[in-house]
């Protein structure tokens, strides 16, 4: 016991070494706990280390997505659905198809089935392994996309491997992937979306913020682990319940349990993407060691993967042109159709005094006079319209973008803990190809993970408007001031015991305003998503001391 406490302190302290360390030389720190964990494992005086997949799929991604998606814009993520959608299915689907070809006929004795298979396990993108991209300041469409596509498409791999392995076993029939997988799907984002929504119902009513925490630790398993007793997809859930949390939890929540949530959920992410990766380097030695008992080649694997690799990046390559100039043409399309609906804003506008006029202007109603709600829910549509028209033309995706998306496809240590999911009994080959899952998701960190920053500096893609962020600011301070002005003065603002509690309901009520417009304009999505994280972050600051110091700040 002692030992393993002795190696888990160590683990720790590597991983906030390389987290330490990594900026100051220009290396991603997850590269590093990978070389670490092989060279570790290299040492003769080291153990082999074999970990049990399941605690990678079911005890550390779930946490970790969940908490990916509780931070992504969930504005970002629907407008951006279409290209993340077909990443994570289409995408996977035909990588997987492809390389199950190769494989098959790279692998002596290996049929297309199990070739298949091994292609659904390097084909979907990590994460985890994402997170070295997300630093590099480039457009957050880049972003949103990559983040998006690893949240979901393990999903869909992991269906088309178990999908696989039926049909290497006789029963496999097309109906019944396309079955299973809708079926995986649709249940996890039902029970996702019912566990986020009692979440925050039931945390909204916990006052202690450290409690209100460790319940939050709970809810990607609970989300996880009874969608897949049900036969769905664990991880979807996690997601979902991370994206209904994310969403709403600025509404629901306190400051205070929000920070806490921060600050906590962060240590979590460190520490377990961190053993995500170290624990990756570190399981190489073992499976070296069984490739060698059944008198397997290490090299012959790791031509294989060599070619799997250059295979996985050329397929991503091919099937991302055609998605951005689809993009493209969609975004024109969408350009054209702005003076339209500015057009019936302005209708909307001067037809407010008479509302039988909207229905001369073909606005809500059918033909009938609308109800004021109908005319609120029209108008917000076209608000959100337009917001989303500004958002695509205002940061184009072109060649630039699409080779950091391509580039960016890193595999990573779901690729290892599913290829050890194959089945002991009638797997052909089983350590080599486990062998081969993991010299590709380890070429791909290394190589891609590594030249990453070399490629951005390379290409030169968009980066982060900062004068547009700055206006947009100038833009959110406005519509915050005027949020406030619907807030009375009190009648006496003198600093005396019997107002001090007058004066600490109007600070907040003003903050509680301003909460309330900044999240309005976050669910039109008409300014930034990061620019509104910032100005939300700086009222939760604003809150929390007013409530510590006991009294508002002074004009």
């Amino acid at each position: 016991m002692e030992i393993g406490l002795v190696v888990g302190v160590l683990a720790v302290l590597a991983i906030a070494a390389a987290t330490t360390i990594g900026p100051k030389f220009g290396v991603a720190s997850p590269l590093i706990l990978v070389v670490a964990g092989i060279l570790v494992s290299l040492l003769p005086f080291v153990a082999a280390v074999d970990i049990e997949p399941q605690w990678i799929l079911a005890g550390i991604l779930p946490p970790l997505l969940y908490s990916a998606s509780v931070s992504m814009p969930s504005m970002n993520f629907r407008r951006e659905f279409t290209a993340i959608g077909g990443l994570s299915v289409l995408l996977v689907v035909l990588s997987s198809v492809i390389l199950g070809f190769f494989f098959s006929w790279a692998i002596p004795g290996l049929d297309l089935a199990w070739g298949i298979a091994l292609g659904a396990i390097v084909s979907p993108t990590d994460a985890v392994a994402t997170s070295i991209v997300k630093k590099s300041g480039v457009s957050p469409r880049v972003v949103a996309i990559l983040e998006g596509e690893s949240l979901l498409n393990d999903a869909t791999a992991l269906v088309l491997l178990r999908a696989a392995i039926a049909a290497a076993a006789a029963s496999f029939a097309i109906g019944t992937v396309i079955w299973t997988f809708t079926y995986s799907v649709a249940i996890a984002v039902a029970f996702g979306w019912v566990v986020g929504r009692v979440n925050l119902f039931v945390r909204a009513r916990v006052t202690d913020a450290t409690v209100n925490t460790v319940i939050s630790f709970t809810v990607p398993f609970i989300a996880s682990l009874p969608a897949e007793a049900l036969g769905a997809s664990g991880l979807v859930a996690a997601v979902v319940a991370g994206l209904v949390t994310g969403r709403r939890a600025p509404r629901v929540l306190s400051p205070q349990h929000r920070l806490s949530d921060a600050q906590n959920w962060r240590t979590v992410e460190l520490v377990l993407e961190g053993m995500v990766f170290l624990t990756m380097g570190l399981q190489l030695f073992g499976i070296v060691q069984k490739v060698e008992k059944v008198h397997e080649g290490v090299l012959p694997a790791a031509l294989v993967a060599s070619g799997a690799l250059l295979l996985t990046i050329l397929v991503r390559a091919a099937y991302v042109a055609p998605l951005l100039r689809s993009l493209g043409s969609r975004a024109r399309r969408s350009e054209k159709l702005r003076p339209r609906i500015e057009t019936m804003q302005q209708r909307i506008a001067d037809a407010d005094n008479d509302p039988k006029a909207l229905v001369r202007t073909g606005g809500p109603g059918n033909g009938r006079v609308p109800s004021e709600k109908d005319v609120g829910r029209f108008t917000t549509r076209l608000r959100r319209t337009l917001a989303d028209i500004d958002y695509f033309t205002g940061a184009p995706l072109g060649w630039r973008e699409g080779t950091i998306v391509v580039w960016a496809g890193m595999r990573g240590a779901v690729t290892v803990a599913a290829a050890q999911t194959l089945p002991v009994d009638g797997t052909p080959s089983r350590p080599v190809l486990i062998l081969i899952a993991f010299l590709v998701a380890a070429g791909s960190l290394l190589i891609q993970g590594g030249t990453i920053g070399w490629l951005l500096k390379l290409v030169k893609p968009a980066q982060v408007d900062r004068a547009a962020q700055n206006e947009e600011r100038q833009r959110v301070m406005s519509m915050l001031q005027d949020a406030a002005k619907h807030i009375p003065l009190p009648e006496s603002r003198e600093r005396t015991p019997e107002n001090m509690e007058v004066m600490k309901k109007f600070a907040l009520d003003r903050l509680h305003a301003q909460r309330t417009a900044l999240l309005d304009a976050r669910d039109d999505g008409t300014f930034d998503a990061d620019v509104l994280a910032s100005a939300l972050t700086n009222l939760d600051a604003d809150e929390i001391s007013i409530s510590l110091k006991g009294s508002p700040p002074e004009d």
